[in-house]
C-alpha cells in the first residue's frame, strides 16, 4: 500500500510538470491499484504457506525432542533384564535360594536368556566362590524343568564365541583390565600382586581371559554381577569403590547405580545398601 502511495505522488508530480492528460492518470491508477491487489494476494499465499512450513517444522521438532527424551530416560535407567541381573547375582551370592527361585523365573520372563542366566552364575563364583555358583545353577536347572513342565519354552540364546588370539591369556587379561580401569596396566606387581604373584596370574589369566572374554554377557552386564556380589558379600570395601569406578568406565551412569543400590536394599537389606551407597556417592563425588 505505501509503493502505491508514492506511485500516485509520483504521477502526480509527472503531471504537473508534463500536464499529462486526465484520462492517462485515471488509467495509470487504476494499472497500480490493480497491480497492488495482485501483489498482497501474493503476498497473503506466501504468509499462509510459510506459517504451514513454520508450523510442520514445530511439529517435527517436538516429535524429534519427544522421542529424543524417551529415549534418554530409557537410556538412564536400569532395564528390566539388568535389574533381573542384579536381583539372582545378589539372592546366589547371599546363598538365599527361596528367593532366588522366583527372581530366576522373573529374569527368564524379562528376557533373560538360558545361556545368559547361566553366565551371571558362573561369573560370580570368581567373587563369591564355586559352592554359592553350583547352588545358584542347581536352582537355575530346578526352575527350567519347572516351567518345561508347564508349557514355557525359554530361549536359549547364543553360546560364546570361540577366541581367536594369537597373545597370551595373560597378556589379554592385561589388556581387558586396561580398558575396565581405563588405566594402562604396570609391568611392575606392588601391593598384593607382589606378595602372591600367583593370584595375579589367576586374576589376569583365568577372570579377566578366561571369563570376561566369554561374550554371553557384555562387559556392562559382567560388572552389574560383580558389584551385586559384592555388595551382597560384605567386608569388601576396596573392591567395591574399584569396580563402581569400572561401572562408570563402561557406560553407567548415576541414575542406574542409584537404581542398583536400591534393589540391593530391597532384595538384600538396608545395611548392604547403606554401605553400598556410601561408597557410591563417593565415588561420584571424585569423578
Amino acid at each position: 500500500m505505501c509503493l502505491f502511495i508514492k506511485i500516485i505522488k509520483r504521477l502526480v508530480v509527472q503531471i504537473e510538470k508534463s500536464s499529462l492528460s486526465v484520462d492517462l492518470v485515471s488509467y495509470s491508477v487504476l494499472c497500480v491499484s490493480v497491480l497492488v491487489l495482485i501483489l498482497r494476494k501474493f503476498v497473503n499465499k506466501i504468509r499462509l504457506m510459510m506459517r504451514i512450513i513454520l508450523w510442520i517444522i514445530c511439529m517435527v521438532l517436538m516429535t524429534s525432542f519427544s522421542h529424543a527424551n524417551t529415549d534418554y530416560f530409557s537410556e538412564t535407567k536400569l532395564s528390566l533384564k539388568e535389574k533381573s541381573i542384579i536381583s539372582i547375582a545378589s539372592l546366589t551370592a547371599k546363598g538365599d535360594l527361596t528367593l532366588l527361585k522366583p527372581s530366576l523365573y522373573e529374569a527368564l520372563d524379562a528376557g533373560l536368556t538360558v545361556n545368559e542366566a547361566k553366565e551371571v552364575l558362573v561369573h560370580l563364583y570368581a567373587y563369591c566362590g564355586f559352592p554359592r555358583s553350583i547352588r545358584g545353577l542347581q536352582t537355575l536347572m530346578e526352575v527350567l524343568e519347572d516351567r518345561k513342565a508347564k508349557g514355557i519354552k525359554d530361549e536359549l540364546g547364543k553360546d560364546a564365541s570361540p577366541i581367536h588370539e594369537e597373545n597370551s591369556k595373560y597378556e589379554r587379561g592385561k589388556k581387558n583390565l586396561s580398558r575396565l580401569t581405563l588405566t594402562p596396566q604396570p609391568d611392575n606387581l606392588s601391593g598384593y600382586g607382589a606378595f602372591a604373584p600367583v593370584i595375579d596370574t589367576f586374576l589376569k589369566e583365568h577372570l579377566f581371559a578366561d571369563i570376561f572374554e566369554r561374550d554371553v554377557l557384555t562387559f556392562q552386564e559382567r560388572q552389574l554381577v560383580t558389584i551385586a556380589v559384592l555388595s551382597t558379600i560384605g567386608n569388601t570395601e576396596p573392591m567395591l569403590r574399584s569396580h563402581l569406578t569400572i561401572c562408570l568406565n563402561v557406560g553407567h551412569n548415576p541414575i542406574k547405580l542409584r537404581e542398583f543400590v536400591e534393589i540391593i536394599r530391597t532384595t538384600i537389606g538396608e545395611n548392604e545398601a547403606s554401605i553400598s551407597h556410601k561408597i557410591l556417592e563417593d565415588v561420584l563425588n571424585n569423578q
